[in-house]
Order: structure tokens, then sequence, then C-alpha cells
């Protein structure tokens, strides 16, 4: 069964039309990119200016591409309060920022798991994010419902979105999506489905750094860790 779209797109009897983009962000795929740059260079380019990287892609969506909104999902790692309360500061002083420049966060959480050691023979104690996948999926079935957009770009290189995309391909011909891959996390499967998908180049992740010190609408400034 298809959903038809409220509202037209494109040109209809002269009449033209923005299509409205908007962004999906795993913030931990993203965040593991930079990690890859900072091993290979050792820049360190955690700093990122999501708003800003995501707006220098919509020309490579279409002329006729406006933003809608800019969606970042993450979590944060409560468990290291004790052990590494300074990244939990950093993490929360980032989110502010992302907030602040006008990035809608949606916080996860991270579960305790059980795993056994091969190596200390005996169980340990891990600790692994929720509900991101499934957030961002939900998310994407709600927004084209709702036609609150006619394009998803979807910022991972993470497969188990693949089949919410098989579904909105479906339910929603009218619409598009693509997947934006972080630096060294192309994926075959995704880009086979979705064409149209394309990398982000690690001279992005330089261009698009908050300014050190960033300023919020308070007056209030926020430092670029030293360490992180």
């Amino acid at each position: 069964m298809n959903i038809s779209n409220a509202l037209p797109q494109g040109s209809v009897r002269g009449v033209f039309f923005m299509r409205r983009v908007i962004f999906f962000i795993d913030g931990f795929n993203l965040y593991h990119s930079t990690i890859s740059i900072q091993n290979a260079t050792g820049l360190c380019l955690k700093w990122l200016n999501i708003d800003s990287l995501c707006r220098s892609y919509i020309p490579a969506l279409g002329k006729d591409v406006s933003l809608g909104a800019i969606n970042f999902f993450s979590a944060i790692p409560d468990y290291l309060s004790l052990s590494n309360p300074d990244k939990i500061i950093r993490h929360k002083l980032y989110i502010q920022c992302l907030e602040a420049s006008g990035v809608n966060v949606i916080l996860g959480r991270f579960k305790e798991k059980e795993v056994y050691c091969n190596k200390c023979k005996s169980n340990l104690i891990k600790h692994e994010e929720k509900e991101t996948d499934v957030s961002i999926a939900i998310k994407i079935v709600e927004t084209f419902a709702l036609n609150q957009c006619d394009i998803v770009a979807i910022i991972t290189g993470d497969t188990d979105l693949t089949p919410v995309i098989h579904s909105v391909k479906k339910l929603f011909p009218g619409k598009e999506a693509i997947f934006i891959f972080p630096y060294d996390r192309e994926n075959r499967e995704i880009a086979k489905l979705l064409p149209k998908s394309f990398s982000i180049k690690k001279k992005s992740y330089i261009k698009h750094q908050f300014p050190n010190p960033f300023t919020l609408s308070n007056g209030k400034q926020i430092s670029k860790p030293l360490t992180w």
C-alpha cells in the first residue's frame, strides 16, 4: 500500500515548490569516523559543526532543495560518571553547541551487557548504546508519514537502517532517501540500495569546525576541550 503525499513537490502548472530535506545523523557513527581521521593523521576534528556540514551538502541534493531540520542522535555515557567524568562533561558541552546552532539532539541510552572474556576466562560488564537505530528508523517513517520533508539524508555507515529504507521506498514512492557516509564508513550494501549516496571527505571535517570558543545566544562561551 502506498501512502500518498499531502503536499505537491517540484513544479505543478507553473508553480514551483522547494523540496525539503531533513538530516538524520548517527552521532556515534560520525564520532568514530573522527577517531579514524585522528588515528591516521593526528588531527582532532571532534569539534564538528553539524549544522554547517549538513548545509554544505544541500546543493549536491538539488537546486530545488531547502533545509527542513537536522536531527542528531546520540547518548550520554553516564556509566563513566566515576571512571571518566570529563568525557561526560565534554559530551554535554558539545551538545549545547549543537543545540545552539539549531540542531535537534535526540538522546538514547547505554545499557549494561554481560560478555564472556576468552582472555581472562570470566564474565565482564560492557555498555552498549541502545535505541539509536530504532529511533532513527521510527523518526524517518514518522517524518514521511506526516509529510514533513521530501528527502531524508542519513549520515551513517550502519547497515542496520537498510530495512527501514526498503519499507519507505514501498510506502512513499514520491519521497527520496540518501545516505551520506562518514569518513572511512562507506558501505557497499547501502550504496547499492541507494546509488546517489556519497561519502564525507576529510577536508569537510576540517572546514566545518565550530569557532573556538563558541558563543551561545546568552553570551556564554564554550571552549573546545584541550584534550578529548
